[in-house]
């Protein structure tokens, strides 16, 4: 009977994932070639993974560890582009080239000091899982590149490849106590589990993040880059106030919300106005971030065509500005506290009583 490894089952997996995930890619968008080439590794690693522990060829064990050392700082780099206001510039060998030196220093211990291979796969993984938890202190705002309807599953899809990271520093450090205390008994085992557990996540992770990516890269109707404002400075409250301001005129006057590709970074071209700017008045004047800010509006016409139309729930969905069902139910729920054909129900309720009162 043929065996297969359980890695190879998850090396399906994530391919599926990938297939799925490029049907829907724009032609011509480089801008996620981070991510795709991210979980193209992923399944590389499982791939070898599985001849490691299910055919137990130790001959791939160098190409694991050099790969360990690419996908750290791959997947810090494609969260990263998420971040930048010019997404093609994460790209270029001046932003990549500094994330070649972990990789640089591995492939050399490889080749002269093998014994301190793993310790630098530790220090890598600790250095960037670190770095990926500090981007996302600063908020869901700072994917400013990723849709607004989807930024909060980016920002936990970062969260979760930050901490998966630090958790493989903890999985690697256990695995030496094992050693230490009963000889490495238990170590196959465990580096089995946990690296079927985080390349699955892990792909996840990624793959979330590249389908929330907005495909036009242009902003849409944006203003000249020559028109933007592009200063840093410290805004004070009034300025802040009168940012909101503009942008409550913009989103009622245009119904910008109604972009199911909309981002913070498409925002802040409109308005022309630095992301971060945009987003510290929201924040400030609001109290909630720009995703919720826009969804709120998202929700209120979608009230409106429930109470004012007859249109099914699946197109009012997506004619208020959302571009998948669940998030539209859990956004409307949270705004309104109830369902959508629950509100809609209410709604015809209340009109037959009004009718019948008059």
């Amino acid at each position: 009977m043929l065996f297969i490894p359980l890695p190879f089952v998850v090396t399906i997996l994530m391919g599926l994932l990938l297939w799925q995930l490029l049907r829907k890619r724009e032609a011509g968008n480089r801008t996620d070639q981070f991510f795709i080439v991210l979980i193209s590794i992923y399944m590389v690693q499982s791939i070898l993974l599985g001849l490691r522990w299910g055919y137990e060829i130790t001959a791939v064990l160098p190409l694991q560890i050099l790969l360990a050392s690419i996908i750290a700082g791959l997947a810090y780099l494609s969260f990263y582009s998420l971040t930048v206001a010019d997404s093609v510039q994460a790209l270029r060998i001046k932003k990549i080239w500094p994330h070649l030196l972990p990789v640089i220093v591995v492939f050399s211990l490889l080749l002269f000091r093998r014994d301190l291979a793993a310790l630098a796969i530790i220090v890598i993984f600790l250095i960037y899982g670190v770095a990926l938890l500090w981007l996302a202190y600063k908020g869901p705002d700072v994917l400013i590149a990723a849709r607004l309807d989807g930024v909060l599953r980016s920002y936990r899809a970062m969260q979760i490849t930050g901490l998966m990271l630090i958790g493989s520093v903890i999985v690697d450090l256990l695995i030496n106590f094992d050693f230490f205390w009963s000889g490495g008994h238990y170590s196959p085992s465990i580096i089995l589990v946990t690296n079927i557990l985080s390349l699955l996540f892990l792909g996840a992770a990624a793959g979330v993040a590249l389908n929330n990516r907005t495909s036009d890269e242009n902003g849409g109707e944006a203003e000249p880059a020559s028109q933007v404002v592009s200063t840093e400075t410290a805004l004070t409250t009034e300025q802040h106030i009168a940012i909101v301001a503009e942008l409550d005129a913009l989103m009622r006057e245009k119904q910008l919300y109604e972009d199911m590709e909309l981002n913070l970074k498409r925002i802040a071209h409109r308005l022309r106005k630095p992301p971060r700017h945009v987003s510290e008045a929201v924040n400030r004047c609001r109290g909630i971030s720009v995703s919720v800010y826009v969804n709120n509006f998202r929700v209120e016409e979608a009230c409106r065509l429930l109470r004012e139309t007859d249109e099914p729930v699946t197109q009012i969905t997506f004619a208020s500005g959302f571009l998948t069902k669940s998030n539209f139910n859990r956004e409307f729920l949270r705004v309104t506290g109830m369902s959508p054909k629950a509100f809609r129900s209410q709604m015809v309720a209340s009109d037959v009583r009004d009718n019948a009162s008059n």
